[in-house]
């Protein structure tokens, strides 16, 4: 078995290189990466609460609310509750912030170059 030399890059290689350095998609890139890399710690944070407080604090988590329903249930609940908050934050942020900039890459992109 012999090793081959690597291609050299096709045409359609180069353009998506070209985008990808283009100023228009740093711009998509950093507009994603300020939303999603802080929502996520905050998720992340928020679900580290509550784990620790269920390990730790497990009588403040077991004070009953009313009935049979504690702060850890709804804590949990809020956990779900916060997750459909979230994607719904972000499909409306990136239907503001991100579809039209990905749009227009895109729209650029499939231009007929003749």
């Amino acid at each position: 078995m012999s090793i081959t030399e690597p291609s050299p890059p096709t045409e359609e290689v180069r353009d998506w290189e070209a985008v990808q350095a283009s100023p228009e998609f740093q711009d998509l890139r950093h507009r994603l990466r300020s939303f999603v890399f802080p929502v996520a710690g905050l998720f992340l944070s928020w679900y580290a609460l509550y784990v620790l407080l269920a390990t730790y604090a497990t009588g403040f988590m077991s004070i009953k609310l009313f009935g049979n329903v504690n702060v850890a249930l709804v804590f949990g609940l809020l956990q779900f509750v916060s997750t459909f908050a979230i994607t719904a934050w972000y499909v409306h942020f990136a239907d503001r912030r991100l579809d039209p900039l990905a749009a227009s890459l895109r729209d650029e992109l499939e231009k007929d170059p003749t």
